[in-house]
């Protein structure tokens, strides 16, 4: 296993390299400027699209734009929020977060013209709306084999390692809140939250959806909740840390952070690797959830996507950082979700540890059921509606996988992998940019 894992974090200083992270913050920074900062100035708006269906009295047919962000959203908010932003910290010191903050605001610009691109190129077939990457590759910028590329990867990447990340997460996560290393307990985590992702997924996209509405909010509401709580008890260090924050990602040593044998190249690449393990702008994932909302004009879910950023990054991603950062867990030589645990555990007390364990356990269930349908879709796309069972089974499979293998082997194979479905999703948003701006600014004339 230690060779396995020393392989892929070869690969990934490969990957993640300079050329990578420039990609993805240039893919960033080229559509902020040719949407002209869309995300300073229609941020608003996008909140006002994507919550105003709740308002709205009568029943709505279908997905609309809110159950689209949910599913999005449960995929976005998982162990990337809570243990990937800790092995951040823990791997690229406190300026981890600054760059972190970096990747979501351009991000946000990315996501936009994903869930625009989407919408264009979706398809209907057989009852149903499926879209993605695969499509708009395809169809958008007629490349079929590249288009087959992405859909492999992020079969591989979201379907089946991705979803041995979560269900890692949760067993780390149960063993921290029951002072055990049990093989048998993380066996049978494995197997049960296999039975009951089961249970959700063989019920299609509506199932999901459903239940991600659901659950998402009030799972978010309930993390901000626990961690306002702490930063009102470390109320004295919150503004310290920002500072150290952006400071560090600056230079670690004069900051501090050099203490974690940090420095300027590794708060980076984690940062910016680990920002997207969470908010996932630019990975290709997401769009899966957007392409499937029926709304009025295709720029409006786009507005919708960058609030999924906003959610994830800006706001849970950063209560996760102050928790840790404030109460000192990052020091303790732990790894993953626990030093997340350890956080909560001295802000709440007793109380802390199953706190963060049942968080992290919705987290995690809506991300597995999120990354297994954007899987699907490409099943289908790669192999038609025949092939599907068989998808599902090995999705359970890697879940039961997961939770009984080691935190870095899954972390650092999750990095290869996803990697991979970046760069053929990136080239066919930086082609299509001219289709994105055009429907963009037909869109804003008809509004």
């Amino acid at each position: 296993m230690e060779q396995l894992t020393q392989l892929f974090k070869d690969i990934n200083s490969v990957l993640w390299g300079p050329v990578m992270l420039i990609f993805l913050l240039g893919t960033g920074v080229w559509l902020t400027f040719q949407l002209r900062f869309i995300q300073v100035r229609f941020l608003g708006k996008g909140f006002k699209i994507t919550f105003a269906p709740l308002f709205k009295k009568e029943k709505q047919e279908g997905i609309h734009s809110f159950k689209a962000l949910a599913t999005s959203i449960s995929a976005q908010v998982g162990t990337g929020n809570l243990a990937g932003v800790a092995t951040a910290i823990a791997a690229g010191g406190p300026g981890a977060i600054f760059w972190m903050w970096i990747s979501s605001f351009f991000g946000m610009a990315t996501i936009f013209a994903e869930a625009v691109l989407a919408q264009l190129y979706k398809v209907k077939k057989n009852g149903s709306v499926h879209g993605g990457p695969a499509y708009y590759i395809r169809d958008g910028l007629g490349s079929k084999w590249l288009a087959g590329f992405f859909a492999v990867a992020i079969i591989i990447a979201l379907g089946f390692v991705g979803n041995m990340v979560q269900s890692n997460a949760i067993a780390t996560a149960m063993n921290q809140a029951l002072d055990s290393t049990s093989f048998g307990l993380n066996l049978g985590l494995g197997i049960v939250i296999a039975i009951l992702i089961g249970l959700i997924l063989f019920g299609g996209i509506d199932r999901i959806s459903t239940f991600a509405g659901n659950v998402v909010p009030v799972m978010a509401l309930l993390y901000i909740g626990g961690s306002l709580v702490i930063m009102v008890e470390y109320w004295d260090q919150v503004l310290p840390t920002l500072q150290l924050i952006v400071q560090a990602a600056i230079s670690p040593e004069a900051a501090g952070g050099g203490v974690l044998g940090a420095t300027v190249k590794e708060a980076i690449r984690y940062g910016i690797a680990r920002g997207l393990f969470s908010n996932e702008a630019g990975m290709g994932s997401t769009p899966h959830a957007h392409a499937v909302a029926q709304v009025k004009r295709p720029s409006h879910q786009g507005l919708v996507a960058m609030v999924g950023v906003f959610i994830d990054t800006v706001i849970i991603c950063t209560m996760t950082a102050l928790v840790v950062l404030v109460t000192g867990a990052h020091k303790t030589g732990l790894e993953g979700s626990a030093i997340t645990q350890e956080g909560f555990a001295r802000g709440l007390g007793e109380f802390g540890i199953p706190f963060i364990a049942i968080c992290l356990l919705f987290f995690a269930f809506t991300t597995i059921l999120g990354w297994a349908f954007f899987g699907e879709v490409n099943v289908k796309f790669l192999f038609g509606e025949k092939a599907v069972p068989a998808y599902r089974a090995f999705v359970l499979l890697f879940i039961v996988t997961g939770a009984v293998v080691q935190v870095e082997f899954v972390w650092q194979m999750a990095d290869t992998f996803n990697a991979l479905m970046v760069v053929p999703n990136l080239i066919a948003v930086l082609a299509l940019t001219k289709i994105i701006k055009k429907t963009w600014n037909s869109d804003r004339l008809q509004s």
